[in-house]
């Protein structure tokens, strides 16, 4: 598989584990489908980080997918946390128990995951097409040179 299409995939598997969460939970299939794609993303951003370590890809691009990955092994510890309840039944504040907290911290690094994955993923297509390597004019933008005959120049 090239590597640009498991990068732009892991995006998708991202969204599309978004897209199940927002099911509601009175199936029982949507708790085992968040499972399966969970940790299909642990998966995908191993395999990801791992692929772009092979490469001359610049630094930030391989720090940031490593901590993409890093932070999906994060998402595999909370989730089973958040299955058995743990914290349930200790309060922090009125109304609001460990338990709510591991859910804040496991959405918004499931949100960390999916902006920090289109950003290796941009940045991997860009530096593959060497498209830092020819600026562009201000106030115009080019068009696609693998495209031909498809002109972008609008004001």
């Amino acid at each position: 598989m090239r590597l640009w299409v498991a990068l732009y995939g892991a995006i998708w598997v991202v969204f599309l584990e978004f897209l199940l969460s927002m099911v509601p939970q009175g199936r029982p299939w949507v708790l085992d489908g968040h499972y399966v794609l969970g940790f299909l993303i642990v998966g995908i951003t191993y395999y990801n980080f791992r692929a772009l370590r092979k490469t001359a890809v610049p630094g930030r691009v391989k720090r940031i997918a490593s901590a993409s990955f890093s932070m999906a092994i994060l998402m595999a510890v909370l989730g089973p946390l958040l299955v058995f309840n743990v914290g349930a039944g200790w309060p922090i504040l009125t109304g609001v128990t460990v338990w709510n907290l591991i859910l804040l911290i496991h959405v918004v690094t499931a949100f960390g995951i999916i902006t920090q994955m289109a950003a290796v993923a941009i940045a991997y297509d860009m530096w593959e097409d060497k498209e830092f390597l020819h600026e562009s004019e201000p106030g115009r933008v080019p068009p696609d040179p693998n495209r031909p005959g498809v002109n972008a120049s609008r004001p």
